[in-house]
């Protein structure tokens, strides 16, 4: 059931109680306010965990709805967005960074589910020049089949605090190179090491799963036990 906010009349989409703010959907943007609490939260190692993936989640979200992902497999595009994003390794970030909405780009990053065969990507190489390859044979695609190239880049919003950000274009069928029968593109971008890719395929109002593939190991300083007791000791330490 949605919860309404009598304050914002936005519907309520997550709390994150080491930051002290609360996130809720206005107008279809998701909309952060600072909240407040009277007593004591505790802060277990379990807690913390699983505040930091929300966290990231939903920072995740924000970065990426600006370019009107397809999710049409849940109760509304954000809720299926979180179930899938929950997925993800959990980053724990400092409080200095996850205040100003910190984001870093990873694998498998979710942008679009849908009811279509996903197409399944690697890196490779055509001709010596960085590509990425598909699964996807030229001898079943459709007429009416579109494709999108969703484009991720691991940024900083200053100095101290990482974000994703997302853009999305349409492929032409002529942009495409052919590897062993299947559909590849071919570009130099692909060697980038902070960039990462998702090749959607939509046909009408449907689409496929696909998350991002990406040559990216920044976030991994990030996932480590070492950055999970840096992080909780950021909040005021473990309980």
């Amino acid at each position: 059931m949605k919860k309404e906010h009598a304050a914002t009349a936005g519907t309520l989409v997550g709390k994150i109680p080491s930051l002290a703010v609360t996130r809720y959907i206005r107008n279809g943007a998701v909309v952060t306010r600072k909240s407040h609490s009277e007593g004591r939260r505790s802060n277990t190692r379990g807690q913390f965990i699983q505040r930091q993936r929300m966290r990231h989640s939903i920072a995740l979200w924000k970065d990426l709805s600006p370019v009107n992902p397809m999710f049409t497999q849940g109760k509304t595009a954000y809720l299926n967005f979180l179930s899938l994003a929950n997925r993800l390794p959990v980053v724990y970030m400092p409080r200095n960074k996850a205040a100003t909405e910190g984001s870093l780009l990873m694998p498998g990053i979710p942008v679009s589910d849908g009811s279509l065969q996903p197409i399944r990507l690697h890196f490779g190489e055509v001709r010596g020049i960085p590509a990425l390859v598909t699964d996807h044979r030229t001898d079943v695609v459709r007429p009416n089949e579109v494709f999108l190239l969703y484009t991720a880049e691991q940024q900083f919003l200053c100095e101290e605090c990482p974000s994703v950000h997302f853009t999305v274009r349409e492929v032409r069928r002529e942009e495409f190179a052919v590897v062993d029968g299947c559909l590849a593109l071919v570009s130099d971008d692909f060697a980038c090491d902070m960039k990462g890719w998702a090749l959607v395929r939509m046909m009408g109002r449907n689409c496929s799963p696909q998350g991002i593939v990406t040559r990216c190991k920044y976030y991994e300083r990030y996932t480590t036990d070492e950055a999970l007791e840096a992080a909780a000791k950021s909040y005021g330490g473990l309980k």
